[in-house]
């Protein structure tokens, strides 16, 4: 099939673009070099201290019961110095593929979430691909997450003011926590956060074809990523929805969603369909594509006008998602 033409990147983010490929994806990745990519990752991502700096931001590691019969969940939990009462409570989950990462990637913004939010944010460790496929990763998702709304009083959090989020591999894996404390009655979540969500181990969409090794994250990365994940079962009927979200039947019952993609990236499509299928069901979703973005534009492209927006906009659904600045 002919790759559609893709959809022309903002000026103003190619900068950003350029460098975050030239500091990330220098070894392409693929499925033999898929422990030299984490082995790489593993170098961008910060200490936890170093994130913090000077900013008013306790923590600390916890490790708490993992799935059944698998091994215990590693979580480390950030607050504002001095402890909270009744605070918001944000669950983040990492980025990465599901084969690449920690805990602490992108530790900065969940930082900036506690001073900003005056929130409490658990950030979880989660078993990666090849070596543990689906659904090693959203169970030991939904385990921290079990446990982080259990405690969520003894850590100072209103249990009905807590939302999960995540970025790309994360922000698939908190559409699928979503799904999973629906299906399980378990915790009751003031939303999704899903933030260029990797939701459909297809692949097949008009996006995914534009951007066949363009740009950041492209069409093989994401087939090398959910291969690892899915082996065999990728693309059958078989795949459960809480590997690949965008396979569930039902998108009734979820939390508001907050669907954030940029038009200039392989997820684009899969999202708004996400979004138009929470809606078809009458459920909550603000969904923002944002013009000739790429993947992860915020984060290496802070400055520019559209990420500014979408910052903005982000915040904004926090605020009223979260009721932040609500004393209790």
């Amino acid at each position: 099939m002919p790759h559609p033409s893709p959809v022309p990147y903002d000026p103003s983010l190619e900068p950003g673009l350029a460098a975050c490929r030239q500091l990330i994806e220098g070894i392409p990745l693929r499925s033999h070099t898929i422990h030299a990519n984490r082995a790489h990752f593993a170098t961008l991502v910060p200490p936890l201290e170093t994130a913090i700096g000077a900013s008013p931001v306790d923590f600390e590691h916890v490790t708490v019961a993992g799935p059944a019969g698998a091994p215990e969940v590693e979580l480390t939990v950030l607050r504002p110095r001095g402890g909270v009462r009744g605070a918001p409570g944000i669950y983040a989950i990492h980025g990465g593929g599901m084969i690449l990462g920690n805990r602490f990637f992108g530790a900065a913004g969940l930082v900036d979430d506690v001073v900003r939010y005056g929130a409490v944010v658990a950030t979880v460790e989660y078993r990666l691909a090849p070596e543990h496929p689906a659904p090693a990763a959203a169970e030991d998702c939904y385990a921290g997450l079990v446990w982080f709304a259990e405690h969520a009083r003894d850590l100072g959090v209103d249990p009905s003011r807590v939302l999960v989020g995540g970025a790309s591999a994360g922000g698939g894996l908190s559409a699928a926590v979503a799904l999973m404390a629906r299906d399980r009655g378990g915790p009751a979540l003031a939303g999704q956060l899903l933030d260029c969500p990797m939701l459909d181990d297809r692949n097949e969409s008009v996006s995914s074809r534009q951007y066949d090794g363009i740009g950041i994250w492209d069409r093989h990365n994401n087939d090398t990523a959910w291969n690892a994940v899915l082996g065999a079962d990728r693309g059958t009927d078989g795949v459960s929805p809480y590997a690949a979200p965008a396979r569930a039947a039902d998108l009734s019952g979820l939390p508001p969603a907050f669907v954030t993609v940029g038009a200039a990236e392989v997820f684009r499509d899969e999202a708004i369909e996400y979004a138009t299928r929470v809606w078809a069901t009458g459920g909550q979703a603000e969904l923002h594509v944002w013009a000739g973005a790429y993947h992860g534009f915020t984060g290496f492209s802070p400055d520019a006008e559209v990420s500014r927006a979408a910052a903005a906009a982000r915040a904004s659904w926090m605020r009223r998602v979260l009721g932040a600045g609500r004393s209790r």
